[in-house]
C-alpha cells in the first residue's frame, strides 16, 4: 500500500475496517475500537504511543494489526491514514487551517498550493495504461450511467455534458429515487461510473452495488482506497480532494477532462465529424451573444 493522495488502485473486494476487526477476539475488538472511531488521533503516533493511549503494550498492538491482515505496523498506519482521509469533515479542515499566518491572502495561497499538490499527485500516480483502457469500454457500452450526489453532482454534470458532445449514450442519476430506478434496468452491456469521496454517499455506493449485481461494469472515482466506492467497484481511480476547507474538486475535474480527451481521440474520425456540426453552431448558433 503506497501512501499517496493521488494514487489509483484496483481494490475490488478490499475488506472494510469492520470486516477486519471481526477477525479479532471480542476483547481485542473493544481494545481497538477507539482507533476505528477516531483514526486521525492515532495515525501519527508510534506503536508505543498507541499502546500507551489504549492502555496496553506494543506487542499486543502488533498482534492486533497482524490479526487484521496487515503484515507490519507500518502497513497498519498507512491504512489508518486512509481512514483519516475518509472520515475527514469540513469542520476539521477549518480548525486545521488556523495558525499564526491566518490572513485572507495566506488562506488563498494555501488553497492554490493544495490544489497544485493534488494535481501533481494525480499526474505522478495515475496508471495511464489502465486509464486508457476505459475508452473502448465506454464506446462499447449500451448505456453509460453516471452516479453521484451532494457536491459531486457538479462532476457528473461536467462529464455527462462532455460525453454527450461525443454522441455517447450517457445519462446520470443524482438523487436517491432516480438512482434506484436508473440502476434497475442495467445489465452486462452497461457501464457505470460512480463518483463519491470521503466515506461515500449512501445513494451512490448502494446504486453502484445494485448495478454490479445486475451485471454492469462499475468504475469508481474516489479519494481513498478504503472508500466503499473503491471496495465495490470493478476498478477504481483515486484522486485527492484535500483542501484547507471543504473538498476541492480540481484534481477530480482534471481526471474527468483527461477521460474526455482520451475518448475524443479514441475514435478521432468520428469525433471530427461531430465537431464539424458543433463548429457551425458555435460560430452561428442562437445561443451566442452577437452584440
Amino acid at each position: 500500500m503506497k501512501k499517496s493522495s493521488g494514487r489509483e488502485n484496483d481494490s475490488s473486494g478490499l475488506p472494510s475496517f469492520g470486516e477486519r476487526i471481526a477477525q479479532l477476539s471480542v476483547k481485542r475488538q473493544e481494545l481497538i475500537r477507539p482507533i476505528q472511531e477516531q483514526p486521525r488521533d492515532y495515525v501519527l503516533l508510534s506503536i508505543r504511543d498507541v499502546a500507551r493511549k489504549l492502555g496496553t503494550d506494543p506487542a499486543t498492538i502488533l498482534r492486533i494489526a497482524r490479526g487484521m491482515g496487515f503484515p507490519s505496523y507500518r502497513e497498519f498506519k498507512l491504512y489508518l491514514h486512509e481512514l483519516a482521509i475518509a472520515g475527514a469533515t469540513s469542520l476539521e479542515g477549518m480548525h486545521a487551517a488556523t495558525g499564526n499566518d491566518s490572513g485572507l491572502s495566506s488562506h488563498a495561497r494555501k488553497a492554490l498550493d493544495q490544489d497544485l499538490h493534488n494535481l501533481h499527485a494525480l499526474r505522478n500516480t495515475l496508471d495511464f495504461e489502465r486509464f486508457l483502457r476505459l475508452a473502448p469500454r465506454i464506446y462499447k457500452a449500451r448505456r453509460i450511467l453516471l452516479l453521484a450526489g451532494d457536491m459531486a453532482v457538479s462532476l457528473v454534470e461536467f462529464l455527462e455534458y462532455k460525453l454527450a458532445m461525443l454522441g455517447l449514450p450517457v445519462s446520470s442519476a443524482t438523487t436517491p429515487g432516480k438512482t434506484l430506478h436508473a440502476v434497475r434496468g442495467l445489465n452486462g452491456k452497461d457501464l457505470v461510473i460512480a463518483i463519491s469521496f470521503r466515506r461515500g454517499l449512501r445513494q451512490t455506493v448502494e446504486g453502484m452495488q445494485q448495478a454490479r449485481t445486475n451485471g454492469a461494469y462499475c468504475v469508481g472515482i474516489t479519494d481513498t482506497f478504503v472508500s466503499p466506492i473503491a471496495r465495490f467497484a470493478h476498478e477504481c481511480f483515486v484522486t485527492s480532494v484535500e483542501a484547507p476547507f471543504s473538498n476541492s474538486y480540481t484534481a477530480p475535474m482534471s481526471l474527468l477532462q483527461v477521460l474526455f480527451i482520451v475518448c475524443a481521440h479514441y475514435r478521432r474520425s468520428r469525433t471530427l465529424a461531430l465537431l464539424k456540426k458543433i463548429d457551425y453552431e458555435q460560430r452561428h448558433g442562437f445561443r451566442w451573444y452577437a452584440g
